[in-house]
């Protein structure tokens, strides 16, 4: 995100505020993005091979989207024409386009233009874009926190290729922090610019942000450093990164379910408690949990979605956050019970033979006579009562449309009380094949 303080960007000012005046100047002082910026990385080839590309850059708040795009525009020389989706409209638009065409004709230099938050325009604002990135008029950079695959259209990602910026690891933001107290003149101890970066959560603007905020209370106090509990008593850990309804929250829940089929109880509750503490709506969460006990779970030990309901209705009593370690015990109960998808399997193999199967009639002796006529027509005819053969089991009897062979969808595994039931199903079959049925 930033460069060493003997590099500010030129147009930084003493009373902008920090994160703006250590700005790179050049792109081999940028922190982070190793595997975008290193030799023999994507945005180092191109800049080693002059042709510069029309690019999204996919990442969290405070990554460095802003400060690549004007790094590369320095880099090629190009005009730089910076517009935000959340300002901009089509008036905007048609002033940078016009802005472009008058850096290319009269000056005969090449524009990038910037646009962040790429996603928050529409399809026919992003469209708008489309004839100028052909042409060559300008080299086309948009910046989006959420998944382009569903935020920009396909006809604009066709014609840039996505980059993905990673969150600062915590090494790199002790660099930043380190960077922005030797610009303020405070001599913070490392366990505090560890704090600092541990409070930044992957975030280098939120990073800088904290050390100015930290910076200006000591100068407040008359002192000339920083140590832990000073930091602490300044200031408080952010809400961790997390979009409720963006991409990072179905990474998370993702991450979640899949710890719970894993059978890895401390990531579980790893996931669970991050979205917790993010921010998550634990009633959603319990839904989740619900459906892991379906999917996941299933026959093998049904006490699961028992749990899972039960957990959902302690949350309702309780509430947080005493209601939250229901939600603990159900996520690692999930976790530690045996695994089974066959119920799920068997239901999804079943919907898709319904939906492309014909409307098969009930064979006559499944359906039911509750009149004179009925009877007389022969419902019911021939139906034989389980309870009053051998075993509870009418050997050999039918029970799927004429002419409909056993599909054999649901196949218990050995885990669990499913083994039990493959057991029975078992001896069903030879049952069957005995009184002379098909199986």
């Amino acid at each position: 995100m930033s460069g060493s303080p003997d590099l500010f960007s030129a147009t930084g000012e003493a009373n902008a505020p920090l994160a703006e005046r250590l700005r790179p100047a050049r792109v081999e002082d940028v922190v982070g993005q190793r595997h975008l910026l290193d030799a023999g990385r994507p945005l180092a080839v191109a800049l080693a091979s002059g042709k510069l590309h029309s690019m999204i850059l996919w990442g969290p708040p405070g990554v460095g989207k802003t400060t690549l795009a004007r790094l590369l525009a320095r880099a090629f020389g190009a005009e730089f024409i910076a517009i935000s989706a959340v300002l901009a409209g089509v008036k905007e638009i048609r002033e940078a386009v016009e802005r472009a065409r008058l850096a290319r004709e009269a000056h005969g230099r090449a524009t990038i233009l910037f646009v962040d938050e790429v996603h928050r325009f529409n399809k026919s604002q992003q469209d708008a874009f489309l004839p100028h990135v052909e042409n060559g008029l300008f080299t086309f950079i948009g910046a989006t926190t959420e998944n382009p695959s569903f935020e920009v259209n396909g006809a604009l990602l066709s014609r840039a290729q996505v980059y993905v910026l990673e969150s600062l690891g915590q090494e790199d933001l002790e660099r930043l922090v380190m960077r922005g107290f030797e610009a303020e003149g405070i001599d913070a101890t490392s366990e505090a610019r560890k704090r600092i970066a541990e409070f930044a959560d992957g975030d280098g603007r939120r990073a800088l942000n904290l050390v100015e905020q930290v910076a200006n209370a000591a100068r407040s106090a008359a002192r000339h450093g920083a140590d832990v509990e000073f930091v602490d008593g300044v200031v408080t850990r952010a809400g961790r990164r997390f979009d409720k309804g963006g991409e990072n929250f179905y990474d998370q829940i993702s991450a979640l379910h899949k710890s719970v089929r894993g059978s890895d109880p401390d990531a579980s509750l790893y996931w669970m408690v991050r979205m917790l503490d993010g921010g998550a709506d634990p009633r959603y969460l319990t839904r989740r949990m619900i459906r892991m006990a379906s999917e996941d779970i299933g026959l093998a030990d049904p006490r699961a979605l028992e749990m899972a309901m039960r957990a959902a209705e302690v949350y309702e009593r309780l509430g947080s956050p005493e209601g939250e370690l229901a939600l603990a015990e159900c996520v690692v109960y999930l976790a530690v019970a045996p695994k089974s998808n066959a119920v799920y399997t068997a239901y999804g193999a079943a919907r898709e033979f319904v939906s492309r199967d014909g409307s098969r009639p009930v064979p006559m002796h499944l359906r039911n006579a509750p009149t004179r006529l009925m009877k007389d027509l022969g419902y019911g005819k021939g139906y034989r009562y389980a309870h009053d053969e051998a075993g509870g089991h009418a050997a050999g009897e039918r029970y799927l449309p004429e002419g409909m062979e056993a599909p054999g969808w649901y196949e218990p595994t050995d885990r669990g009380l499913e083994a039990k039931i493959r057991e029975k199903l078992a001896w069903l079959r030879r049952r069957d094949g005995e009184g002379g049925g098909k199986s």
